[in-house]
């Protein structure tokens, strides 16, 4: 009898490292685990001065890891007759655009102890905006003497994004920006260490990374070009030849597990690693994204991830995050949108405005579920965190509509999520209008795999059916599918991405069909919320909204009495 084969998937978030171990033949979860980081608040270490910066310590990624993987085989050990040495592949996965800086040998400055108390030498999370002024003067740049390169990542430059962060650290700590010899992605940097290639000059770095969050194309020849970069800073300029030439999808192998690390973890060495990639991206492959179908990654932000086949080229999609050959699926354009805030929205008013927890979460979703579409009166903006897609403005903010003296705490909970949907298919409708057909959507992460009414309410407002990813850890199953496409069918894996695709990922028997009723206030209520982002979100839209909310008390009344 053939021994069975496994692959280890890691997917390093922004509070925790989840691992999982995935049965290759059928993509089932053997085992899992989950490490929190232990530095700053949850894992984010931020600055009481600025609300914007949002940073990281690479030591959290150093010792989840060990703690994780150790912890996720002595599960499967338990449960059934698992060996470490039947695991034939790694695939890893991280927040992005996370960089860090690193010195000439590849180790992060935060652990030089000139460094140790300097949040500019940590890895700048995905969700640091700090870099505002920055992302526009890129844009402006960019528009002016290199507007191609804006037109793979939606036609503006975001402060989420790997330049204008390094451009940031230069202005307000150039002591960090002259230490650093480079600077890496965390999703290039945990592939690098597990096979022993942190030299930059040694590393695969990620096309998922490099073509969202860093302008490369192999159409100009892979990054912006020094003397693009050098009009932003000479010393920007100059650090373009210290960065990289080629990057790489992730059915390509980063290299091999060290003997260091596979005793660290309790692995064989030799293992193949996959080239690293961001967790929507891997959450979408592990969800069973294709053609004509949208994969939705909803947890505290939201990503939008959909593939196009490349025999006739790119689309150009104004306002998303990038449309980059091999960013998903290898031999795909990888199409990247999404929200900047879904889950921290909710939290934010549970959280910071109700000073509630988990149990005022579900009485809220309890009492909300009991409103009808526009009972409320209430409409919102999703804009907490700013505007991802399709404005790319993250100097945009949230808006509550049509409050009264008997407005309720369950009304507006309702409200914001009834703003992320309507947010979420705002970019539904931008991607279909630039010709990405949307047959099939599947959901998956914490939030859709935990609230209902969160899914049925997005049905209703889209009008589309709302399916769930079988797996309730997509992203460490994307990840543990490249590993098996990097093993390859010799060791028992797969020949091709599609293949391992087919054979591991699937969606669960529950889904959620829209409420025609629902829809047709739904339809309603979203012509009012594009006003509102338009007038608030569009530069130069002239529109009296004086009507809106008279339109909004109109709706209200009809569903208190139909």
């Amino acid at each position: 009898m053939a021994r069975q084969r496994y692959c280890l998937g890691l997917d390093f978030g922004t509070n925790s490292v989840r691992a999982l171990i995935a049965d290759v033949d059928s993509g089932e979860a053997v085992a899992t685990a989950v490490a929190e980081y232990s530095y700053g608040e949850k894992g984010i270490i931020g600055d009481a001065r600025n609300p914007h910066v949002a940073r990281q310590h690479p030591a959290d990624y150093h010792e989840s890891l060990q703690s994780c993987v150790r912890e996720v085989i002595e599960v499967a050990q338990d449960a059934t007759e698992f060996s470490a040495d039947d695991v034939i592949g790694i695939g890893v996965d991280t927040t992005g655009s996370t960089p860090l800086p690193v010195n000439e040998q590849g180790k992060p400055l935060a652990f030089d102890v000139r460094f140790a108390d300097n949040l500019n030498a940590l890895a700048w999370l995905w969700k640091d905006h700090s870099a505002m002024e920055e992302a526009e003067q890129i844009t402006e740049f960019a528009q002016q003497h290199r507007p191609e390169y804006l037109k793979r990542c939606g036609g503006a430059y975001s402060s989420e994004w790997f330049f204008s962060k390094i451009w940031h650290c230069l202005k307000v700590a150039p002591e960090v920006f002259e230490a650093a010899y480079s600077w890496v992605e965390a999703c290039d940097y945990i592939p690098a260490l597990l096979t022993g290639t942190v030299q930059p000059d040694k590393i695969k770095h990620s096309v998922c990374a490099a073509g969202h969050k860093a302008m490369y194309s192999e159409e100009w020849g892979g990054l912006p070009d020094a003397e693009f970069l050098g009009m932003l800073d000479a010393r920007m300029g100059a650090l373009r030849e210290r960065l990289y030439e080629r990057a790489y999808a992730s059915d390509v192998a980063a290299g091999r597990l060290t003997e260091e690390w596979a005793e660290k973890l309790g692995l064989p060495a030799g293992i193949p690693v996959a080239v690293g990639g961001f967790d929507a991206h891997y959450g979408a492959v592990g969800a069973g994204v294709r053609e004509g179908t949208l994969v939705k990654v909803i947890g505290t932000s939201a990503c939008d991830i959909a593939v196009a086949a490349d025999g006739e080229g790119p689309p150009d999609i104004p306002g998303v995050c990038g449309v980059v050959r091999g960013s998903v699926l290898p031999g795909y354009y990888g199409i990247e949108a999404g929200q900047a805030a879904v889950g921290d929205i909710f939290n934010w008013w549970v959280t910071e405005i109700c000073e509630g927890g988990v149990e005022q979460h579900e009485i809220l979703t309890q009492q909300a579920a009991k409103l009808r579409p526009g009972e409320s009166g209430l409409l919102a903006l999703d804009w907490n965190n700013g505007n991802r897609t399709i404005l790319i403005d993250a100097r945009l903010t949230g808006l509550l509509m049509g409050q009264t003296l008997q407005t309720t705490r369950a009304e507006v909970y309702r409200a914001l999520i009834e703003a992320t949907a309507f947010g979420a298919l705002t970019i539904l409708d931008r991607l279909e209008e630039y010709g990405v057909e949307v047959k099939r959507i599947i959901n998956c992460g914490g939030i859709a795999e935990k609230n209902p009414l969160l899914m049925q309410i997005y049905a209703d407002v889209t009008g589309r059916r709302m399916e769930l990813s079988h797996s309730e850890q997509t992203c460490a199953l994307g990840a543990a599918i490249f590993g098996a496409v990097v093993a390859g069918k010799e060791r028992g894996g797969y020949a091709t991405t599609e293949q391992a695709q087919e054979a591991m990922t699937r969606t669960k028997d529950i889904s959620y069909e829209p409420n025609a009723t629902n829809h047709k206030v739904y339809q309603e209520l979203y012509k009012l919320y594009r006003r509102l982002h338009d007038s608030f979100g569009v530069a130069g839209h002239n529109d009296c909204l004086y009507d809106v909310m008279k339109r909004l008390l109109a709706i209200k009344q009809r569903a208190i009495v139909p």
